[in-house]
């Protein structure tokens, strides 16, 4: 089998064998989701090792006829945009499938969802068909709100259960919005988004449609990656899921809305955008400084962990709203480095709720003593929140920055101040009072990760923080060149001047580059 459609169909094949299974089999069960998704992960590596960043501008492209009187098909490939992207999304799902052993009922319908999320958001990431993306986004997003409601924790699971699945739902109804006006208003009668960005060349959506078009599918991605101020449901939400959806949903599907607007929005709606994208830079804003404070007022680890996220994604949508080479290749370098936090954060915090049953902050204390291993990655996740250099997310936010003064010095002075400062302010708070100063009595019995295989997907997850903080063009040398297509073929270059950062370049309007 061609190397995409083996790393899609790996968890979903095994979604299918567990559903066959009997009902006792919980080992097997897990079993077959941990080598399902190992075997994604190699074949994304395999993928992404092999990704040539000066080939052609897709590779490993699959294609079939499917729909033919939509103009649908089964079209999968990679460039530099979503290469990363599915990288991330094979690694957290292993990740997530290996932290499972938390869930002791109803194990078998559990594991039919984790792999059909898993399936789904790779998926989705590799889908260049307007159709299968939004199928392949469904297919990992419903399941989510299944899990939450039934393996869920505290008292507002089912509260948070009902809240993330209206936000969500309404998210995911605009876009569709957004997507059939697009097949419809452009009269393009093709849903291949590679054949849509070149017919947008010479017969460009009508000027009038273009901008309730772009709000629809701005506002309908935003509710799915929490723009501020739809971003309620995601804290609350994280905190009432089970370990593993929580790792995949913020870590890896809240990246599907930031990815859609720079694949399918900016390309295919370049005026809407224009016009929009200011709204975006100011809703930005309150992700990162809002959630932000919100964020130091917290004493449950968990919705701290959830507004960092919020705050977090702000940057993506800053570097976005900035229409610079430099900015938006920022924007993916931070997609690809919060997916590898937040999947670590939430592993950890996940842990920690097993064993402590609480993470209420004021409760605990001295944890890096009676966990060494544990308190050692959670506080170097921490530290990674804060935008630490070294660490994958520095080189991402300090381009966003760079990309975002060019378009407006006080966004991005605000954007730093919230980074650096009120970041830095809750962060640092959390490790003093979970981590350090006496160990409670009640405390002193518990026992850190001794399992090496149960410090596997930790382990890992904070290697791929460290890896590509330390080699930041690992992935920007991959995405730079697919961002400056979508720019430029779009008209959206808006960027004057010349800024390197990570071996990345910024364009002039005219679509000349600057080196």
């Amino acid at each position: 089998m061609a190397s995409l459609s083996f790393i899609i169909f790996c968890p979903l094949a095994a979604a299918l064998v567990i559903a066959l299974l009997p009902a006792g089999l919980r080992v097997l069960f897990r079993l077959l989701a941990i080598a399902a998704t190992f075997l994604a992960l190699v074949g994304a590596t395999r993928v992404f090792l092999g990704f040539e960043a000066g080939g052609a501008e897709f590779q490993f492209v699959e294609q079939a006829d499917w729909i033919r009187a939509l103009g649908a098909g089964y079209h999968l490939g990679v460039d530099g945009l979503n290469v990363g992207l599915l990288l991330m999304a094979a690694m957290v799902g292993f990740a997530a499938a290996c932290v499972s052993w938390e869930i002791e009922h109803r194990e078998k319908e559990y594991y039919i969802l984790l792999m059909l999320i898993t399936g789904g958001v790779l998926g989705t990431f590799v889908a260049l068909d307007l159709l299968l993306f939004y199928v392949f986004h469904e297919l990992a997003l419903i399941p989510t709100f299944l899990m939450i409601g039934i393996w869920g924790r505290g008292a507002e699971r089912e509260y948070a259960t009902f809240k993330i699945t209206l936000y969500l739902t309404i998210g995911a109804m605009l876009v569709l919005l957004g997507l059939t006006g697009i097949y419809a208003g452009g009269g393009f009668r093709t849903l291949d988004m590679v054949e849509l960005q070149q017919r947008v060349l010479t017969h460009p959506v009508a000027a009038a449609w273009q901008g309730p078009l772009f709000g629809l599918l701005l506002f309908g991605f935003g509710i799915l990656v929490s723009l501020w101020p739809f971003h309620t449901w995601a804290p609350m939400g994280y905190a009432a899921a089970p370990t593993a959806t929580a790792m995949l949903h913020a870590g890896v599907l809240k990246k599907v809305g930031l990815y859609g607007l720079i694949r399918i929005a900016l390309p295919l709606l370049p005026e809407g955008a224009q016009s929009w994208l200011p709204v975006l830079a100011v809703l930005c804003l309150g992700n990162i400084v809002h959630a932000s404070l919100v964020a130091m007022r917290q004493r449950d680890l968990n919705l701290l962990a959830g507004n960092s996220s919020v705050a977090h994604v702000g940057f993506a949508f800053l570097g976005i709203a900035s229409l610079t080479v430099l900015g938006v290749t920022g924007a993916v370098m931070v997609m690809v480095a919060h997916g590898f936090l937040a999947a670590l954060v939430f592993g950890l915090n996940g842990f920690l709720y097993q064993r402590l049953g609480s993470l209420q902050m004021d409760r605990l204390g001295g944890l890096l003593t009676a966990m060494p291993f544990a308190g050692t990655v959670l506080i170097a996740a921490m530290l990674a929140g804060c935008g630490l250099p070294g660490f994958a997310g520095f080189a991402g936010e300090v381009m966003v920055l760079f990309g975002a003064w060019e378009y407006s010095r006080w966004l991005a002075a605000l954007a730093a101040w919230g980074a650096l400062i009120l970041a830095a302010v809750y962060m640092l708070r959390a490790i003093r009072l979970v981590f350090h100063g006496p160990v409670p009595d009640k405390l002193r019995a518990l026992t850190d990760i001794g399992n090496p295989w149960r410090a596997l997907p930790y382990g890992l997850l904070l290697a791929a923080l460290i890896g590509f903080g330390i080699w930041p063009r690992a992935i920007t040398d991959k995405a730079e060149p697919a961002v400056r297509r979508i720019l430029v073929n779009s008209g959206n270059a808006t960027s004057p001047s010349a800024v390197a950062v990570a071996g990345v370049t910024t364009v002039t309007a005219d679509g000349r580059t600057a080196d």
